[in-house]
């Protein structure tokens, strides 16, 4: 449990740090969203394509562990879908109150997210400590782009740059509590594994796909490959090699 803690406390810190420094040198945070959010989607593909699911696969039930996949990706688009349904209901009952309605929504959004990161955090540990790393890493680099996205967010919404870093700071916490608490149910019930890691490729395949691969087209809608695309690629078979890697020297490890 001290490696899953100290591996998760450090890929908070790692998150806040990135958003910290660029919303208070103000400059590249643009820039930077733009070319590092690509790299992660791809990154998320080749975790979940040549690590996530074969492990999952490996716990037991090929079947539990696809349909665990598939109900990552329906569970995080209903999730996205209620997001956005509350917030549009919010915004058409109280259209003189969009910020104090957009930055709660914002919040618990990311409570959500981390909760997320924590669970998938935990099974990861649950079943090897190389899994555990692995996912740990692969969601700090989705959480990089993504933490300062929220800064510049909550910052454009009207609040104080000493506020919105103590909510980033409380709502990163959140994901190595509910690691901690899935961890140590882990070790009193039996979990299923496989069915939690497929949830967990689910989350990471549906974040790339849905939210990510589309804005790149958007993006580069009058190229073939641009930058963004090439990041995309480059980081999937960046991740890919590396897990080819650990697999080769330490395997289950």
């Amino acid at each position: 449990m001290i490696t899953m803690i100290l591996a998760s406390l450090l890929g908070d810190v790692i998150a806040l740090a990135f958003g910290i420094t660029l919303i208070y040198r103000k400059k590249g945070v643009e820039a930077f969203a733009r070319y590092a959010t690509p790299f992660a989607a791809g990154a998320l593909l080749g975790a979940a394509f040549t690590d996530l699911l074969p492990d999952a696969v490996g716990e037991g039930s090929p079947n539990l562990a696809f349909l665990g996949t598939l109900a990552g990706i329906l569970g995080f688009f209903l999730l996205e879908r209620f997001v956005h349904w509350f917030h549009h209901h919010r915004d058409d009952n109280q259209a003189d109150e969009d910020r104090d309605a957009t930055v709660p929504l914002i919040v618990i959004g990311n409570i959500l997210h981390r909760a997320i990161d924590g669970v998938a955090i935990a099974a990861g540990f649950l079943t090897s400590s190389r899994l555990g790393l692995v996912i740990t890493v692969a969601i700090v680099i989705h959480e990089i782009p993504h933490t300062v996205g929220d800064f510049g967010l909550l910052i454009y919404k009207g609040l104080d740059k000493t506020r919105v870093t103590l909510i980033n700071v409380a709502v990163a916490l959140f994901t190595t509590l509910i690691a901690i608490a899935i961890y140590a149910l882990g070790h009193e019930v039996s979990l299923p594994l496989g069915a939690l890691i497929g949830i967990t490729a689910g989350f990471f395949i549906y974040i790339a796909v849905s939210d990510i691969i589309p804005d790149i087209h958007v993006h580069e809608e009058r190229r073939f490959i641009g930058a963004q695309s090439f990041l995309l690629i480059f980081g999937a078979v960046l991740v890919a090699f590396l897990m080819e890697l650990l697999h080769h020297f330490f395997g289950n490890v």
